[in-house]
């Protein structure tokens, strides 16, 4: 009978995480439909059937983490599940080799294994609650927790289902509602560092991944770090410019937009920057595919804008919103956040003035883009209030020395100065 197996569903994953099956036991399934939803380390994916028959055994239940390549259920001609029809009882096989580790956007509540029968029946007895408001294991536990009435909560997951997140933003929102009692109770003197008092929350996958990867990058790559204080005073208005210009099409493009359009012309002209490390030689990339940071609820993520340097400012601009967007609600595809070249990490809305970024690898350069502020400068023998915006470039000084990052910039502020070269 065809295993159904932890599929490989990106570039950088070694688990992936249940969030819920889509067929349930004794289903019949063809080839192509959708079985489950898999979360991986960047984004949920739909797991797909690879062969026609009936769905016969759950072997991982919603919720558990498992490695690349275990089993996770059976396709077969529908005898087995027709004798556990029959007989009246599930069948018992031993233990699955999974740890579940139930998980909703990167929660986890429990990571000891589960035996194959006892799956099986908690997925069967989920199926009526999930026909009545789709919710998954985990939220329907944690609202049991909370008291929340989960079916009034409005859900944000994967087809409208109520995820975790939703449950415990139902109970802070019923909180705050609530006023506050006249005569509070005097709070006990409890030490900061007392045995259990702090919160507990579960890394994300997301986070897991990236823990590894950039402390791998600050261990393994020595970065350079290098500023520049450029002069946007000219690019605030030629935004405003061109704007004015795209309103009948209703597209807005935003300085971070520029920004984009901006650095894919200068990796144009600076091939030696576009680079990624590979042992004993450099990998010169021939397409330029800038990552553009997102921060969501699960965690950061870089989409990536593939040959920027090819696409017009408002097409940059419709497609760098659409795909953070989609980035904030973990519905972009694999392949929409690999590949990447170079990155840019822009924290200006925050504030942020100036700010140094761990290089994602196996890129060997990322951008940290902070806010423009208004600055007094010395302009044609007159003081001028100018709008400065500082860059700093953390570059891999293995592959991508001092002088040529510093040309690099150079070139960049030169382009963000004079923006209208950035479009011819």
């Amino acid at each position: 009978m065809p295993e159904i197996t932890m599929p490989r569903l990106s570039d950088t994953m070694e688990e992936g995480v249940i969030v819920s099956w889509l067929k349930q036991v004794g289903d019949p399934v063809e080839r192509g439909e959708v079985l489950a939803e898999i979360e991986t380390d960047k984004a949920l994916m739909e797991l797909e059937a690879y062969d026609d028959g009936v769905l016969e055994q759950i072997l991982a239940a919603a919720g558990a983490r498992v490695p690349i390549g275990t089993p996770i259920g059976i396709i077969g001609d529908g005898s087995a599940a027709a004798v556990s029809s029959s007989s009246g009882s599930a069948p018992a096989p031993a233990a699955a080799p999974v740890a579940p580790a139930v998980r909703d956007n990167g929660a986890v509540s429990d990571t000891r294994s589960v035996p194959v029968a006892a799956v099986s029946e908690s997925v069967a007895g989920s199926r009526g609650t999930a026909d009545r408001k789709k919710t998954s294991p985990l939220a329907r536990k944690v609202a049991d927790e909370l008291g929340v009435d989960i079916s009034s909560v409005v859900g944000t997951g994967p087809g409208g289902r109520v995820i975790r997140q939703d449950v415990e933003t139902a109970h802070r929102a019923a909180q705050i509602d609530t006023p506050p009692p006249s005569a509070p109770a005097p709070m006990a003197d409890i030490s900061v560092s007392a045995q259990g008092d702090y919160e507990e929350i579960p890394l994300t996958g997301i986070q897991r991944v990236s823990a590894t990867r950039l402390t791998e990058s600050k261990q393994q790559a020595p970065h350079i770090y290098l500023t520049a204080a450029v002069d946007v005073t000219e690019l605030f208005g030629f935004r405003a410019q061109v704007n004015a210009t795209l309103a009948p099409t209703g597209t807005k493009v935003s300085v971070n937009d520029l920004l984009i359009k901006a650095v894919a012309v200068t990796l144009r002209s600076n091939p030696s920057v576009n680079v990624s490390f590979a042992g004993d030689k450099v990998w010169r990339h021939r397409g330029i595919h800038l990552g553009m940071a997102v921060a969501t609820p699960a965690g950061l993520l870089v989409p990536v804008l593939r040959d920027a340097d090819r696409k017009s400012v408002s097409e940059i601009a419709t497609e760098s919103r659409d795909k953070a967007e989609r980035a904030r609600e973990r519905k972009l595809r694999a392949d929409e956040m690999s590949g990447g070249t170079f990155t840019i990490s822009n924290l200006g809305m925050f504030g942020i003035e100036h700010f140094t970024a761990v290089i994602n690898p196996p890129e060997a350069a990322i951008l940290a883009v902070g806010a423009g502020t208004d600055e007094l400068r010395l302009h044609d023998g007159q003081v001028v209030t100018r709008k400065i915006l500082r860059v700093t470039m953390s570059a891999d000084h293995r592959v991508i020395d001092g002088a040529v990052a510093a040309q690099f910039l150079q070139q960049l502020k030169d382009l963000l100065e004079h923006p209208l070269r950035i479009v011819t």
